[in-house]
């Protein structure tokens, strides 16, 4: 038992100093009745410490004390921080629960603001496209078009599940996009559909649909590995809330694709997967398999997740559509967690309306995610976009990493009818918002850190996870608070953007806006609107000069897209917009080469 705070205060320094650890070891000294307890008098443990450890300490976190603090510090750190102790090195007396979030939570919306839209609608387009002659064709058609051949049973999704599991047979050795194929489970899936279809039980836009889910999404009996190798013979025993809900949409689970071990970027423990534009390059990542598989038409649509730019890219890099819903939005039950308060969940797929027609059926709260939160959602693929305000940062548009496509973009808001408008952000120091990323990452993956599976990852590099969850345990608890202070007053300029433009039009890949939307919750949707010449491969990996990237005489043409980010909870504007500006550039169609 302590003694109590006043006796503890009281004694001076020197006292203190002398004599922490003798009263740390004798617990069972009777407290004067009435009084409180006292910090840093628990039972010492840990190794010693003097003030030259702390004095090392200091180059970690720039913070300089004198000698007289350092002493004081030493001298009852093996008692005032006992509680870390416990849990990272033992005996436990509690476990936390891989499914357990932090207490605390983050809601996307400030206090005051109006939540969009005001009522859910969704009016997709109407189809009577002819069915191709070709099963190429076939595979490469966006979903909006497979599910009315399927609804009018031109196409049965038995036939569809079958040109998919050929062209993987065929194709995926080129890319590497697939960690297991779930071929008995779809064609099982397929023929209960088109069962269904043919009973008069159509169950609507995505039933008999194939699909991939990103392997850190949890499938019933089917392994979900997160691209790891502590994780490879993992196999969960339920369905996260998004698979449950494309199965009760009657979409047929082909594959769990690839992603970069523990969700970064696009190396796991089978390899590389490759972009299917440009081989001697990987897809990037970390959602590497929903983009390849999806460019290299091996499935219908992909789930994938992102939390700093895992939609983003990979859709950049292999020219496909992706949609990062608002935080909040789709549960994320069953999926591995990296960052409590980033993960998000979305569609990836060949066209926009895909992805509304696939976040229509995983939105909305399961009464398990604490993050998800009740939001409505409009779409109608036939609005009119005139008159809408896009917000633009003018000096972004001139320098790298926009290219000519994004600036044709740009051009392309006035000729579809909108305004564009200029919006500028403080010139803040946003990179230092990562640090909350790194500590909610590290204590994600605390458990195979410190008994050193962590390891095994085929990545050992710098800038992979295994190198950044050690560094994590050395952070401050401190920064961690002022990074997340900083992280509302970032969400405050967003909203105050927000409000004087419906969306904005930024460059995909500008660092900035990739990490201010992905802390701030904004949803994002990347489209291809052109093409660009490279004459280096490209990589998410930090340069290493042992190992050059290849380079290429003459470049070579690859897909490039745009990014449009959407006011909280408003996907179905930049949805919109995306549709029009689809239309407008008409470069969706082309597929990679040799696919």
């Amino acid at each position: 038992m302590s003694k109590s705070r006043r006796e503890f205060l009281t004694q001076s320094t020197l006292t203190l100093l002398a004599s922490a650890t003798a009263l740390a070891q004798t617990p069972n000294t009777p407290a004067t009745p009435g009084a409180p307890p006292a910090f840093g008098t628990s039972p010492s443990v840990g190794p010693e410490v003097t003030p030259s450890t702390f004095a090392e300490a200091e180059k970690l976190i720039q913070y300089t004390l004198t000698e007289k603090d350092r002493a004081q510090a030493a001298g009852n750190w093996r008692s005032a921080m006992a509680p870390l102790y416990e849990r990272r090195t033992g005996p436990r007396k509690v476990t936390i629960p891989d499914n357990i979030a932090p207490y605390t939570t983050v809601n996307s919306i400030l206090p005051g603001q109006a939540t969009l839209p005001a009522k859910n609608e969704f009016i997709r387009t109407k189809s009577n496209a002819p069915l191709p002659t070709t099963d190429e064709a076939i595979a490469f058609a966006p979903v909006h078009q497979l599910s009315r051949w399927i609804e009018t049973r031109k196409l049965t999704s038995t036939r569809l599940t079958e040109i998919y599991l050929k062209r993987i047979e065929q194709l995926n050795p080129k890319i590497n996009c697939i960690i297991t194929l779930t071929r008995d489970h779809a064609l099982e899936q397929a023929r209960a559909a088109d069962a269904e279809i043919a009973a008069g039980h159509y169950r609507g836009p995505l039933h008999g649909i194939p699909w991939g889910a990103k392997d850190l999404l949890d499938t019933a009996n089917i392994p979900t590995t997160w691209g790891a190798e502590p994780f490879e013979h993992r196999i969960p025993t339920a369905d996260a809330t998004v698979t449950e809900r494309l199965n009760a949409a009657g979409a047929v689970l082909i594959a769990k694709l690839s992603l970069g071990a523990l969700a970064l970027n696009d190396v796991w423990f089978g390899g590389q997967t490759m972009n299917p534009w440009l081989l001697e390059e990987g897809s990037s990542g970390s959602s590497a398999g929903p983009g390849a598989a999806t460019a290299a038409g091996l499935v219908a649509f992909a789930i994938g997740s992102e939390t700093g730019g895992s939609i983003v890219s990979p859709s950049m890099r292999c020219g496909v559509t992706g949609l990062r819903p608002t935080y909040g939005r789709v549960p994320r039950t069953g999926a591995m967690t990296l960052c409590w308060s980033l993960d998000k969940l979305g569609p990836m797929a060949r066209s926009v309306e895909d992805t509304m027609l696939v976040l229509n059926s995983i939105t909305g709260p399961d009464n398990k995610d604490v993050a998800c939160v009740p939001s409505k959602l409009a779409f109608d693929a036939a609005a009119s976009v005139k008159n809408l305000k896009v917000g633009y940062f003018p000096q972004w548009m001139k320098e790298a990493p926009a290219t000519d496509v994004d600036r044709a973009a740009l051009a392309a808001i006035s000729t579809l009818g909108m305004t564009p408008v200029e919006v500028t952000l403080p010139d803040w120091p946003y990179d230092n918002l990562d640090l909350i990323l790194f500590a909610e990452s590290a204590a994600a993956f605390e458990e195979i850190t410190l008994n050193h599976h962590v390891d095994q990852l085929k990545a050992q590099v710098p800038d992979a996870w295994p190198n950044t969850f050690r560094q994590s345990h050395f952070l401050s608890a401190v920064d961690y608070v002022q990074a997340d202070r900083l992280r509302r007053m970032v969400a405050a300029e967003m909203a105050r953007i927000m409000n004087e433009v419906d969306l904005l039009l930024v460059p995909s890949l500008r660092d900035e806006i990739l990490t201010i939307t992905n802390f701030t919750g904004h949803p994002s949707l990347t489209l291809r609107a052109g093409f660009v010449e490279v004459s280096e491969a490209r990589s998410d990996w930090a340069p290493d000069p042992t190992k050059p990237l290849p380079k290429f005489s003459p470049p070579r043409r690859v897909p490039h897209g745009v990014t449009l980010i959407g006011r909280l909870f408003d996907e179905g504007t930049i949805a919109s917009v995306g549709l029009a500006m689809e239309r407008h550039f008409n470069v969706a169609q082309e597929n990679p080469p040799g696919f």
